[in-house]
């Protein structure tokens, strides 16, 4: 039996043919992607150009970090905490009240110098009335005038029992006298002259006594001095009690509450001070060759996703960050294995974030130096 030919079906003319059209599609996405590819070349040259450009021009440096002013508040008295006027992150005003020590003790102590003080110038003299060591100078000095005054007479008194001598020798010489007479006249001459010699004695101990009284004076004022001081020390220290606020700022790392016992130099509490926030940016020494104080610089702040403020350098350390390490290395012992050191420099904020994004001390930041602009003031 023959087996019957089968004859192949007509194609369809509603069916396109796959191999005439592939190479024509092929062409249509290379005709698409090729100038895709160009311009992402482009764009990449463009950004690669620019970079490179940017940093011929700038020194930049990702170790740095917002810094500020923070002033730490101690307790310069002792004492029990009476009370404390602010919280943690508050705001507060220079000389505001931040803590009251207990001053009842340091009361006590003022009036207790008070009435030191009040008994040096009884001893002194003081406010135009005269002390006790005044007054015993001035009766020494009345003293020695009521000698002198004794001394003038005692020697009129000689003078005049030598002049009476004299004539009892002459009567006595053409016997109109007795000798009687004549030891008499002697006796009162001689007595007269032992009385001034008394009398003189006693002057050089009264100009002793003033002196002695003069220097009471002067020991009297120094007492009177240190009471003063006394005093003055005991009204600062219950002047302390009182804890202002050293400057305008926000209160932080408060530890202090009322009812505790504090100590001479205890920390209370740091205020960050609205003095205004700077930059210290740690350059490698590397990028200080064109680095000067003056030139403009970008910072980019990493809280607010890399917005920018406008500083300024203004001013290098003098000195590695490494020297002023807690433990400086020491490259003489031995080993040694050179390391880029940084330098810290300081940038000047002239133009911040605005007051919805406060500029913080602790923030890290990225700091672009401007090395072509001319060095100007800050």
């Amino acid at each position: 039996m023959a087996t019957p030919i089968k004859q192949d079906a007509p194609a369809s003319p509603d069916i396109p043919s796959v191999t005439a059209d592939a190479p024509k599609a092929g062409g249509g996405k290379r005709r698409f992607v090729l100038p895709i590819v160009l311009l992402f070349v482009v764009l990449g040259a463009v950004w690669a150009f620019k970079q490179w450009s940017y940093g011929r021009a700038h020194e930049s440096t990702d170790d740095a970090a917002i810094d500020g002013h923070l002033v730490p508040v101690l307790a310069k008295v002792s004492g029990y905490v009476q009370n404390v006027t602010v919280s943690d992150n508050d705001h507060v005003k220079a000389d505001s009240l931040l803590v009251q020590i207990d001053p009842s003790e340091y009361k006590v102590r003022v009036a207790q110098a008070d009435a030191d003080l009040a008994a040096a110038r009884a001893t002194a003299g003081g406010a135009g009335t005269n002390g006790q060591a005044q007054a015993i100078v001035e009766q020494a000095t009345g003293q020695r005038a009521s000698l002198d005054a004794q001394i003038a007479a005692a020697r009129a008194n000689e003078v005049k029992a030598r002049q009476d001598l004299a004539r009892m020798e002459e009567l006595a010489g053409k016997q109109v006298i007795s000798k009687m007479q004549l030891d008499a006249a002697r006796a009162a001459a001689q007595s007269a002259s032992a009385n001034v010699v008394a009398l003189q004695r006693q002057t050089s101990a009264a100009g002793g006594t003033i002196a002695s009284a003069q220097a009471g004076v002067r020991l009297a004022d120094a007492r009177l001095q240190g009471a003063q001081a006394a005093r003055d020390n005991a009204a600062l220290q219950l002047g302390y009690t009182r804890v202002p606020a050293p400057a305008p700022g926000i209160v932080s790392r408060k530890q202090v509450e009322p009812g505790q016992l504090v100590q001479v130099g205890q920390p209370l509490l740091t205020i960050v001070t609205d003095t205004g926030v700077f930059v210290t940016a740690n350059m490698k020494e590397t990028q200080l060759g064109d680095i000067k104080v003056g030139q403009p610089a970008e910072i980019d702040v990493d809280a607010y996703g890399g917005a920018t403020a406008i500083g300024c350098v203004e001013s290098v350390s003098a000195a590695t960050g490494s020297k002023f390490a807690l433990l400086p290395p020491d490259n003489a012992t031995g080993n040694f294995t050179k390391v880029v050191q940084r330098v810290p420099i300081r940038v000047r904020v002239k133009q911040g974030l605005g007051n919805d994004r406060p500029l913080r001390p602790g923030m890290s930041a990225t700091v672009h130096v401007d090395t072509k602009q001319p060095a100007g003031k800050c």
